[in-house]
């Protein structure tokens, strides 16, 4: 099986102007993904693991090392150096994210946000509708929160209208960062049921979690981070 992610001694640092300090977020960070599979980073909290994920979807730009993603579009491209334009399509097409927090335009409904998501990707308007009623049942929102502005929804409500957002394109690569944080086990369980279809259809996923019972039989390797630097990495599964 084929890498479809491969980095190389990614660095990322942050200065801090106000009180003139300099802070290394990750340094020498090297993690491969196979197609097809789900990777997952552990560690505590400020060890860095947000930091690499951000730094594949170009939220951050590294400072030094590679990103190789195998696209299907430009083929193995550089994530670290590719253009703007070239990010903004694909996290369009190929590279989905979801985070903790849910960050949406003003005066956007849930089922918008939704069908919003699949017309990115060039589907007809009625198949948007379709496939975002889908989506919002699965995660169990409440029909009546549909038309509703996510401003006034709960934390675990929001959460799972991220994950049902970013989950509806069927990205070739998905990273979730903490997407069970904030979930009760019912809403755990339908955060799992996606990820084992989504990963049948060929999805690859790296992801952060902290609940280690979620990832068992899920997760194919494990890598570990301390300080900002990968200190193991555990192989879990065969493809």
């Amino acid at each position: 099986m084929e890498n479809i992610l491969t980095i190389k001694n990614i660095a990322k640092s942050f200065t801090l102007h106000n009180v003139n300090k300099h802070i290394k977020a990750i340094d020498d960070i090297d993690i491969y993904v196979r197609e097809g599979e789900f990777v997952g980073i552990t560690g505590k909290s400020g060890s860095g693991k947000s930091t690499v994920l951000k730094c594949i979807y170009r939220t951050y730009l590294p400072q030094s090392g590679s990103i190789w993603y195998d696209s299907k579009k430009y083929g193995p491209i550089d994530l670290a150096y590719a253009t703007e334009r070239q990010i903004i399509d694909l996290r369009k097409n190929e590279i989905g994210y979801v985070s903790q927090f849910l960050h949406v335009m003003p005066r956007t409904t849930a089922r918008e946000l939704v069908q919003q998501a699949i017309l990115e990707m060039g589907h007809g308007r009625e198949s948007a509708e379709q496939e975002a009623e889908k989506m919002l049942r699965h995660f169990e929102l409440d029909p009546a929160l549909w038309d509703s502005y996510p401003a006034t929804f709960s934390g675990g409500e929001k959460l799972r209208l991220n994950i049902a957002r970013a989950m509806v394109k069927r990205p070739r690569l998905l990273l979730l960062d903490e997407p069970t944080a904030s979930l009760d086990n019912s809403s755990k369980v339908k955060v799992r049921e996606l990820m084992e279809q989504l990963m049948a259809e060929g999805t690859t996923m790296l992801g952060i979690f902290h609940d280690l019972e979620f990832m068992k039989n899920l997760c194919h390797r494990e890598y570990n981070m301390q300080n900002g630097r990968l200190i193991t990495r555990v192989e879990m599964l065969d493809v």
